[in-house]
């Protein structure tokens, strides 16, 4: 973000815009109605017509390149998104709502909810291809975090089953790779092992600790080998291999550092978004050769196809009984 302080395109309206339509729509503008391309996409220029507008003659509608993407309908100016974006992918642990509030002169509650959007806008979406493959090696842990909705802290003081007030997070981490984090229900098998079927290419070596959740689903990879916590092992060696879940912890590292220090607090029907957030940013560090520039325009391509509404009580529709 340093590097890039001074670039036109958080400051000017045009800039911002003929940024995002280069990272959006690489090859050209692409109508999302239908997907139309090439002639069938005319930019409109009038004087009565808005920046960027254009119009499509196979649906005849019209559209900006925030239509159909996380910024749609925004009134925020788009310099200020982008601001936003830059700070969110350029900051290690995260930033928060606060600081960018503070930062781009707006309001506390927009500032949150741009944050929660482009969270989503960095969210891997659809059905992904697992991860790992032959000579890949996946380490897979679990942790808690934060209390559960609706337990209060006294409930937590008098809670004796384990693990019963926290959030459950499960990470998938491929060595010299991405992660893959999910909110799980807790830390049994049931709960661990479709997670890591849907996730895992068989032909994986999938190293985690003893926890006995992992015996049996081991047995279906190309190898599984386990340190002990229990008994202070943390690293083993072997001729071909290092036996160790420390990366997986050091991206748990990281996690909590920014859930702790800069979020704080987090509802336990958001996190997956912070999940999603702490995952973009680990699957495309410096240490894989993705910079600060390099991130946000990534983050910028995965706006497309995402909606995240505001929930106005006010604004709530009332419905009425069908009559014939």
């Amino acid at each position: 973000m340093t590097a890039n302080l001074q670039n036109p395109i958080f400051t000017d309206e045009t800039k911002a815009r003929e940024w995002l339509e280069a990272r959006v729509w690489p090859n050209g503008p692409v109508c999302p109605h239908c997907g139309a391309t090439g002639d069938d996409v005319t930019r409109l220029e009038g004087t009565k017509h808005r920046p960027g507008l254009f119009q499509c003659s196979q649906c005849r509608e019209q559209f900006t390149v925030t239509v159909k993407t996380v910024f749609e309908r925004s009134k925020v100016p788009l310099s200020k998104w982008l601001a936003a974006l830059f700070m969110m992918t350029a900051s290690k642990k995260g930033v928060s709502a606060h600081q960018i509030h503070r930062s781009l002169a707006i309001s506390y509650k927009t500032a949150w909810f741009m944050c929660h959007r482009l969270r989503e806008a960095m969210r891997q979406g659809g059905l992904l291809p697992p991860m790992g493959g032959p000579g890949a090696i996946v380490e897979v842990d679990e942790t808690v975090i934060g209390r559960r909705q609706g337990i209060g802290r006294k409930s937590v003081a008098k809670a004796k089953a384990g693990f019963a007030h926290k959030n459950v997070v499960m990470t998938l981490v491929q060595r010299g790779g991405g992660a893959r984090s999910f909110h799980i229900d807790g830390v049994r098998a049931e709960d661990i092992v479709p997670v890591i079927e849907k996730n895992l290419s068989r032909e994986t070596a999938m190293m985690t600790d003893e926890h006995t959740s992992y015996t049996d689903v081991g047995k279906k990879f190309a190898s599984h080998e386990t340190v002990t916590h229990s008994k202070d092992e943390y690293v083993r060696y072997t001729k071909d291999r290092v036996i160790t879940t420390n990366t997986v912890e050091g991206y748990y590292s990281i996690f909590k550092r920014g859930m702790k220090g800069v979020y704080q607090h987090c509802s336990e029907k958001h996190l997956h978004r912070y999940l999603a957030e702490f995952d973009f940013r680990y699957s495309n560090r410096a240490a894989l050769g993705v910079n600060d520039l390099m991130r946000a325009e990534i983050a910028a391509a995965g706006i497309k196809g995402k909606r995240l509404t505001y929930r106005r009580p006010n604004k709530v529709t009332q419905s009425y009984p069908y009559k014939a």
